[in-house]
């Protein structure tokens, strides 16, 4: 299993524009073969800094995933957001405990 996570810092002004891109992009990719989680969410502490999370079954999960149509539109919607900050990490995850 494959975990993303990671930030996408934007500017206030841009908030809008990138919260209502994100919901587009996790209702489509939620559907996707693969794809365990997938979700955005603000940072409690900076509501400006929005966070990634996804689980992926597989490699070839997240390769499709990257050439679906819906995620060239979040790339255009997300070129027109003024981001000020992005990390982005992929674990690969050999285990899972329930804490």
């Amino acid at each position: 299993m494959l975990v993303i996570s990671g930030e996408i810092k934007v500017a206030p002004e841009s908030r809008v524009k990138a919260v209502a891109a994100m919901i587009r992009v996790e209702q489509a990719t939620r559907k996707e073969s693969g794809c365990l989680t997938y979700t955005f969410y603000s940072d409690l502490e900076d509501p400006d800094c929005l966070r990634i999370f996804e689980e992926w079954e597989s490699d070839a999960a997240l390769a499709a995933h990257f050439k679906a149509p819906h995620i060239a539109v979040f790339r255009t919607e997300m070129a027109e957001v003024k981001v000020l900050s992005r990390q982005i990490k992929k674990y690969e995850v050999t285990g899972i405990s329930i804490l």
